[in-house]
């Protein structure tokens, strides 16, 4: 696997990526889902230069311009509901790409702090030989996105994904490593080191979900 860790070089990410961090800026939610999506589209301007291109000439009012366009077909997939500030930054500058959605969330079977991943709804294009990119804001153990990978296999086969998190843990990239081809890329805005005892990442910054839409029952 392919890791592109983008807040090792100095940008504006580092500006964004600080502010959904800090406890007092990330109170206000309507900041934290456009600083999430800033995120999606930095994250989607560096994914870009990998695609294929080709050539397409256009006729502009005084002459002809050659140009290069995106010739990937691709498909954004976003896990509900904390991926949807993410998914509108990747749509924001691949807006001719299709869209996917699933739910995926953590069930705590004896009420502790042990868990597994419960996928209850997909909606999907057809993904055989497309592109396909797999948005979770956060990537802590890793497991959401195997496991929802694995539930929309049965919607197609992707000739290339591309994984697209804004924060992760070493250890949750280090497992999906295991799980994931080795051409699969992964863009990511930062890594930290530690996961605490219930599977979230540390320093981190809470969660996203909450941040972004309120909290929940």
């Amino acid at each position: 696997m392919k890791i592109h860790h983008l807040a090792k070089n100095n940008s504006v990410l580092n500006t964004f990526l600080k502010e959904i961090r800090e406890q007092d800026i990330q109170k206000d939610s309507m900041r934290f889902r456009r600083n999430i999506e800033r995120i999606g589209e930095v994250l989607s301007y560096e994914l870009s230069k990998d695609l294929s291109f080709s050539s397409e000439q256009i006729q502009t009012v005084l002459g002809v311009k050659e140009s290069e366009i995106i010739n990937d077909n691709l498909v954004i997939c976003s896990i509900l509901r904390a991926g949807l500030p993410l998914h509108q930054g990747v749509l924001n500058y691949f807006d001719a790409a299709e869209n996917a959605f699933i739910s995926a969330y953590r069930y705590h079977p004896k009420n502790d702090d042990e868990f597994e991943i419960k996928v209850e709804y997909f909606a999907s294009p057809s993904l055989d030989g497309k592109t396909l990119i797999l948005a979770d804001p956060m990537l802590a153990t890793g497991q959401s996105l195997v496991t929802v990978y694995n539930a929309i296999l049965k919607f197609g086969t992707p000739k290339k994904i591309h994984l697209m998190s804004v924060i992760g843990a070493t250890k949750g990239i280090e497992y999906i490593q295991k799980h994931f081809s080795e051409d699969t890329d992964l863009w990511i805005a930062d890594i930290d080191e530690t996961l605490n005892d219930k599977g979230y990442i540390v320093p981190g910054l809470g969660d996203a979900g909450d941040l972004a839409f309120g909290s929940k029952l």
